[in-house]
């Protein structure tokens, strides 16, 4: 793939996401009006290429391509695959939209809310693409998406309480916790590049 290939998947990628945003999205009250649909430091990766999706309602990162399936396999709607850089292993979940076909996606932020202007969430963006390929970010502790919102919001973690009772996590867990399973990116990276991007 060169240059101009890549740049063409790019475009694609954001014209899809701006005619959902059109169309699907249209007076959804997680819109956060301080975004666009922006798709930030596409790269090849493996087979495929690898960046991070920012639109007004979530931040993703986003990969392309049959990546991760076994030979003779193929990508189904729906099903998880985790793939490791350097800084862990991260879940994607496979989506498809018309358009662009099959695509993974990994949550890494949802609502945006806490960005208050375009600027912020591509510098993080572009810190996330640069942190996940840093092998000095990887971190002992797994953590699901739910301590992840949860220190996102600045809320206690209950972390001990859950692993105390392990039928607690499954009783109120949140829809991005059935987006985004338990290898997740690390939560010292994605909070650390956000608050320093946010100061």
């Amino acid at each position: 793939m060169n240059a101009d290939d890549l740049q063409n998947v790019v475009d694609d990628l954001e014209a899809v996401f701006s005619l959902i945003e059109q169309q699907r999205m249209v007076d959804v009250p997680i819109l956060n009006s301080a975004l666009q649909v922006k798709a930030v430091g596409f790269r090849r990766w493996k087979e495929g290429v690898l960046g991070v999706l920012i639109t007004p309602w979530f931040m993703n990162l986003v990969l392309l391509g049959q990546i991760g399936v076994d030979e003779g396999d193929s990508l189904l709607p729906g099903s998880k695959i985790t793939h490791v850089f350097p800084s862990g292993a991260y879940e994607f979940i496979v989506g498809e939209e018309a358009g662009m076909g099959l695509y993974q996606a990994c949550s890494l932020f949802s609502p945006m809310h806490q960005f208050h202007s375009q600027q912020l969430a591509e510098e993080t963006a572009e810190a996330i693409m640069q942190g996940i390929m840093q092998s000095e970010n990887r971190s002992e502790i797994s953590t699901h998406s739910r301590e992840i919102e949860q220190v996102w919001r600045g809320e206690p973690d209950d972390t001990q309480d859950e692993q105390a009772d392990p039928g607690a996590m499954a009783e109120d867990a949140p829809c991005l916790s059935e987006r985004l399973a338990t290898p997740l990116s690390r939560r010292e990276l994605l909070t650390g590049l956000f608050a320093e991007k946010s100061e």
